[in-house]
């Protein structure tokens, strides 16, 4: 399992909100950066996640792969955080 999803999983974030933060990535990076910290997860495992993120971007485009997202989405919100930064 993407070790992405299997972070929101073990702090038990559902199907349905992963697929959300997901999906909110692909329209807003930003906005779905507010949404990971609203779910609940520690400190310490949130920046761990982050790191992951960081350091290992293929692996959004594998969870993301998981749940239907296509590469064009991705390639837009790429686009759309470059912009942002």
């Amino acid at each position: 399992m993407n070790p992405i999803i299997a972070t929101l999983k073990e702090h038990n974030v559902s199907d349905e909100k992963v697929h959300e933060l997901f999906e909110a990535f692909t329209q807003n990076p930003m906005m779905a950066m507010a949404l990971v910290q609203q779910l609940g997860i520690p400190p310490e495992k949130l920046q761990e996640l982050m790191g992951l993120v960081m350091t290992q971007p293929h692996l959004i485009k594998e969870a993301s792969e998981e749940f239907g997202i296509s590469d064009a989405e991705l390639a837009k919100a790429k686009e759309q955080l470059n912009n942002q930064q």
